[in-house]
Formats: C-alpha cells, structure tokens, sequence
C-alpha cells in the first residue's frame, strides 16, 4: 500500500473539484434561470445547490469507481483505495463513498453541519487519516506516485 496522501494535498483536490463542478453547474443554471442571485433568491439558488450536489455525486462516484481518481486527486498525485489492499473501489464503495460526502447536503442545516464534521474528521483520525465517507467505504487516500 502506498503512503497516506497528506491532508494539503486532500484538500486542494477537494477544491479542484469544487471548482470543476461548480463553476460549470453554475453558468449552465444562471442561463436556464436567466440569471439568479445566490443570495437574495433563496428559491433558485436552492435549485442550484441541489443540481450542483447532484452533479457532483456522480462525478466523484463515476471517476472513483473508474479510476480510483477524480481530476483533482489526479493533479494533486493521489487516490482513493480500498482499506484492505489497496484496490480501486469499483462498484459500491465509490458510490457509497460520494453519497456519503456529497448526498447529506441536500438536508438544509444539517446536511452542512453532518459534511463539516466529515470533512473535518481525518484531521484527527488514526491510523488511516479516514472522513467519515472513507470510514463507510472502507477506503483510504493514499499517494499515486
């Protein structure tokens, strides 16, 4: 099993994807919406939230069960493995791995709350450094090179 990915670099993947996700999502609705305000329009930018979540649950369950990787985690040099030999968690742990992380958002408060503490969790996690959408797959991030 290769080494465990450090945090900085889970991190900038996250936001990698974030971005590759978001922004897209974001322009296609503004256009279908003919423009939203993600503050003062509660309703739309709910729409758009949910469509971005949607979006971004099956990208991370796609990439993962493919290649153990989304464009983030390629560009930063890490993977996501199975906990038990290293493989890529084709089939149910990738998809049960992005719903984890992604799906809980759509429950408004505590969708962000139950997500925060999710992403939070591998800062004090051992051995494996695990969130708790890795702890439900049995997966951990490791180094690809």
């Amino acid at each position: 099993m290769p080494p465990l990915a450090s945090l900085p670099r889970r991190l900038l993947a996250r936001i990698i994807d974030a971005l590759i996700i978001g922004i897209p999502v974001s322009l296609v609705m503004a256009v279908l919406l003919g423009g939203f305000d993600p503050v003062n329009d509660n309703s739309e930018a709910t729409a758009v939230s949910m469509v971005t979540v949607l979006v971004y649950f099956f990208y991370e369950g796609m990439m993962l069960t493919n290649s153990g990787q989304t464009v983030g985690k390629r560009l930063m040099r890490i993977r996501v493995a199975m906990l038990r030999d290293g493989s890529i968690p084709a089939g149910q742990p990738g998809w049960l791995r992005a719903a984890v992380y992604a799906l809980p958002e759509v429950v408004p408060i505590c969708g962000f709350v139950f997500w925060l503490i999710n992403v939070l969790w591998c800062t004090w996690d051992r051995p494996y450094r695990q969130c708790i959408h890795d702890k439900a797959a049995t997966t951990v991030v490791v180094s690809a090179e």
